[in-house]
């Protein structure tokens, strides 16, 4: 197994700096999310680690071998593009053996290994195939059976499940999941589907404008995002401006247009102007007067019923503020125009200077 480090990396186009003194660290084995919008510059670091683009700065260690400057068919990377880039004339087992072909390994060994690696995508039945009779699914899976044939020591997946439909999509985080704790292979997913981010990840790490914005665990960083920005993009929330009233280290109270809040999400920022974080799924609604030290009044606007979740607006009291709070297994949404209160624990009111 594979570790990757990066240090200082930077990648300029003319005056456009794609890329702004990244260091990241990504343990041998693990599944690393590389998310943020479009133009964040993700991919762009991505190709960087695979070598199909050359750093204007910085290292790129794999284990203690700097590869910054390393062709890319020299570092014994596999690579899963975003439209699988599967040669059509060629049949699925084709496919697969190309890269041991390259490397000119024994005609039996190339057999082999492209039997063991269809099997381990579940797809030993259509090495006969040609890429034009097999589901877009079947297609993602035979790209990265060409990907890991020849046991690369480092696994990078170029928004792999974009083009697939959300039940299809499902069905590949999983096996995707499987294939890297089966391999032990040190795993790099750029996306910028924050579901996958959470749903897979051992580490991830956000980028914006070229820069890691934070980096960590999916359940740290969801949780705890270290700026609005993180806040926003990793699932819906919403922002309370608030002021500091008092903070003791351990619980911070703050003074917002619709009452006082109350958090215990350490650490807390030193600005005394800032905005509370409240994830709609942490708001618990109440018909009648709220019974926590956490609870704000308002009126609902809107409610849609979804079945698993209902979607409630609630306009707080003062009537210029709204927050979105989400209901799980409601069995009678309140109707439009109702009175209720907002109840939320201290440890997920999340305070955020920027």
């Amino acid at each position: 197994m594979t570790a990757i480090r990066i240090e200082g990396l930077v990648k300029k186009f003319g005056d456009t700096a794609a890329v702004s003194d990244v260091n990241l660290e990504i343990p041998s084995g693990s599944l690393f999310f590389l998310l943020g919008p479009s133009g964040c510059g993700k991919t762009t670091l991505l190709r960087m680690i695979a070598g199909f683009t050359e750093p204007t700065d910085g290292r790129i260690l794999f284990g203690d071998r700097n590869v910054a400057r390393v062709p890319a068919n020299e570092r014994n990377t596999g690579m899963v593009f975003q439209n699988y880039a599967l040669w059509p004339h060629m049949t699925v087992a084709e496919n697969v053996a190309f890269g041991l072909e390259v490397r000119k390994l024994p005609k039996d060994r190339i057999d082999a290994k492209v039997r063991e690696a269809l099997e381990l995508v579940r797809m030993g039945q259509y090495g006969k195939r040609k890429p034009a009779e097999l589901s877009g699914g079947q297609q993602q899976r035979v790209a990265l059976a060409r990907a890991v044939v020849f046991e690369p020591s480092v696994l990078l997946l170029d928004e792999p499940l974009s083009n697939l439909d959300a039940k299809l999509r499902l069905e590949m985080r999983t096996e995707i999941r499987r294939i890297v704790d089966t391999l032990k292979i040190t795993t790099v997913y750029v996306t910028h589907d924050q579901e996958e981010a959470l749903s897979l990840a051992d580490g991830m790490a956000v980028l914006d404008k070229g820069r890691v914005i934070q980096s960590g665990a999916p359940r740290d960083m969801y949780r705890r995002p270290a700026t609005r920005f993180v806040a926003d993009f990793l699932g819906d929330t919403n922002f309370l401006p608030a002021m500091l009233v008092t903070s003791d280290g351990r619980e911070a109270r703050y003074k917002t247009a619709a009452g006082e809040l109350v958090s215990s999400a350490a650490p807390f920022p030193k600005a005394t102007e800032l905005a509370l974080s409240l994830r709609p799924e942490a708001l618990r609604l109440v018909r009648g007067a709220g019974q926590g030290r956490n609870a704000l009044s308002g009126t609902v606007r809107s409610s849609v019923y979804l079945g698993d979740i209902a979607q409630h607006e609630i306009v707080l009291d003062g009537g210029t503020l709204a927050l979105r709070v989400a209901e799980l297994n409601p069995k009678n949404p309140p109707a439009a125009g109702e009175r209720v209160s907002l109840e939320i624990d201290a440890d997920d009111v999340v305070p955020l200077a920027s």
